[in-house]
């Protein structure tokens, strides 16, 4: 896929996630109006939206409608919108901006910005109650699947990892186990979502698209943690990234930045190599994966 036809692609997705959200989210003007005024600010402040573009990336290779998965891929996305309101509070990452606006909590104040992250979890689990075109069944395991990767085992355990990790030694095992789970597991369940729309999918064919988001999850994170180092942080003329501030643990720390980025590179190339069953129908998922390894941002 050529990167005018991935740009085509996720343009198309983008629009189906705009929309869909426009309609899942509360109007403004409906009471509590501050509340929905916050979830709206947050869930519809931009973003690229690489969470639902894997969903339906994966309907793309398992020949799914798009259409079925506006629902489920909104609802991933919903989740990451409420776990960024939450990150960015005084009590966790204290960040003033987030994608070149105020945090929620500074747009609004900090009680509201926790109720908006609450609001926008629970319409999550709504938004897969009520997928139209998803049986009553696969729903479930959707719930099920979205439940798991954003609680204390998956993104929520990750985060306290995390927090309690600051200012400590760890060593590469550790710091990975904590990213399977803080960014791995979300990422996992947005390829979960589409896998889920399938109704009668081969266990081999399930097996090798986990394994391409287990793989693109952690390769996510390590190439974030390369951008703290060389990236936006270079060009704005900071001295150190923001997880250099908060003494956090970072893959380039422990392995060195040519080490990491090599770390990268490889967990691309395994994924890339789970996908070769699928062919061209996984073109979309193969340049997402090229894409995240190469971004400067």
């Amino acid at each position: 896929m050529t990167d005018t036809t991935l740009d085509a692609f996720r343009a198309r997705a983008q629009a189906r996630v705009e929309t869909t959200l426009d309609a899942l989210l509360p109007c403004a003007s409906i009471e509590p109006a501050k509340l929905h005024e916050a979830m709206r600010y947050s869930a519809l402040g931009g973003g690229k939206r690489i969470r639902p573009l894997l969903t339906y990336a994966t309907g793309e290779a398992l020949g799914i409608e798009p259409a079925r998965l506006d629902y489920p891929a909104c609802a991933v996305e919903l989740i990451h919108a409420y776990s960024l309101i939450h990150d960015d509070l005084p009590a966790m990452d204290d960040d003033d901006l987030r994608r070149g606006r105020p945090t929620c909590h500074r747009a609004f104040d900090e009680a509201t910005a926790i109720l908006a992250g609450d609001a926008l979890q629970t319409l999550a689990f709504q938004a897969l109650a009520e997928a139209p075109g998803i049986d009553a069944a696969q729903r479930i395991a959707m719930v099920e699947a979205l439940a798991r990767a954003s609680g204390s085992r998956g993104m929520v355990g990750g985060q306290a990892l995390d927090l309690a990790a600051e200012g400590q030694r760890l060593d590469v095992a550790m710091l990975e186990h904590i990213h399977i789970h803080k960014t791995g597991a979300l990422i996992r369940a947005s390829v979960q979502m589409g896998l889920l729309a399938h109704p009668d999918i081969a266990p081999d064919q399930a097996e090798r698209l986990d394994r391409y988001a287990k793989c693109i999850g952690l390769a996510f994170q390590i190439q974030d943690d390369v951008l703290d180092v060389e990236g936006d942080t270079a060009l704005i003329g900071k001295t150190a990234g923001r997880d250099q501030v908060l003494d956090k643990a970072t893959y380039p720390a422990l392995v060195g930045l040519a080490e990491a980025k090599e770390m990268a590179a490889n967990l691309t190339c395994e994924a890339l190599k789970a996908l070769e069953p699928f062919g061209e129908g996984a073109d979309a998922l193969a340049a997402i994966a090229e894409a995240l390894n190469g971004r400067r941002h």
